[in-house]
């Protein structure tokens, strides 16, 4: 077994690529699995606390969003096990590494968490697409091809989101 930069296992598996490479990609997957915790709760924070006209629709918006984000949560985190890495998945580990910042408490109508959401969707779409790059250039197509559909699947709920925004 070969120890990652984050004091992680590396268990033997009979993938082709190599310990360098799955090292760097597990760590990769597990800063993304991170965030995408992150962004997951702070998506159920807004579907429990939204007020307003668009009560109603932002509500189930949010949780379909979530239980998608659920999903990649479970792709990341099984991706990285499969490379023979330990899935970083707990709360606490997910705070120390996200790139996004805290939810705000004090929003005041339906818009303002459709504004919270879209910023934090932003960034973590851009953190995707440069995993794409990352893995590609590791040589893990497979990796990289997970971060696609994810990433396409981000841009269109942050599409959806901006939506809400235009025109008003």
């Amino acid at each position: 077994m070969v120890t990652t930069s984050r004091k992680q296992r590396l268990y033997a598996t009979r993938i082709d690529l190599p310990e360098t490479t799955r090292a760097e990609v597990i760590n990769i997957l597990n800063h993304s699995l991170a965030t995408t915790l992150d962004l997951k709760t702070q998506v159920k924070q807004a579907h429990w606390n939204v007020k307003g006209i668009n009560f109603y629709q932002l509500h189930l918006l949010f949780d379909e969003m979530a239980t998608e984000l659920e999903g990649y949560v479970d792709l990341i985190a099984e991706r990285a096990t499969a490379l023979g890495g330990t899935a970083m998945g707990t709360a606490r580990m997910a705070v120390a590494v996200t790139i996004l910042p805290e939810f705000p408490l004090d929003l005041a109508n339906d818009k303002d968490y459709v504004v919270a959401l879209a910023d934090r969707y932003a960034p973590y779409g851009k953190m995707v697409r440069e995993a794409i790059d990352k893995t590609g250039a590791l040589g893990d197509a497979d990796t990289a091809d997970l971060y696609t559909g994810i990433s396409r699947a981000i841009d269109q709920r942050l599409w959806f989101l901006e939506s809400h925004l235009q025109g008003n």
